[in-house]
């Protein structure tokens, strides 16, 4: 028999909403600046080739928000920055501000929602696996 959970602390809902503000100001960096090209106008001028860099952003973020939400919050809320995240890069990149579209419409959009996506629930699985083996543990003991 499971026993109901205690109701979250104010600090730890701040830390809720902290971590997922966090979440929303990283999709939407990873967002708007991933369309970044090596054209000589922000970045150095190499051939003009795409330049990915915030998928490489969203690869390491977007796990270690969901692994720092199961350890200072609770395990069962760390879905909450990963949808955030999701949310923010889907919802914003398809109905962006003024209607526009903002995810690009090609392969750098793939990778950066798999790149973010992917890890986070990676993490998301890892660290709902390992609560529930610790209050398996707890009831036998």
């Amino acid at each position: 028999m499971t026993v109901p959970s205690q109701p979250l602390s104010t600090g730890r809902r701040l830390m809720l909403v902290v971590l997922s503000f966090a979440a929303l100001l990283l999709g939407l960096l990873e967002l708007f600046f991933l369309p970044l090209r090596l054209d000589g106008i922000v970045l150095p001028k190499l051939g003009d080739a795409p330049f990915p860099v915030t998928v490489v952003l969203a690869v390491i973020t977007t796990p270690l928000l969901v692994r720092t939400t199961a350890k200072v919050v609770r395990p069962s809320f760390s879905v909450i920055p990963l949808l955030v995240w999701v949310l923010v890069v889907l919802g914003m990149g398809v109905t962006g501000p003024g209607g526009d579209l903002v995810l690009v419409q090609d392969w750098r959009a793939l990778l950066l929602i798999g790149g973010g996506a992917l890890p986070g629930a990676l993490a998301l699985g890892s660290g709902l696996g390992t609560a529930a083996k610790a209050a398996k543990g707890g009831e036998d003991g």
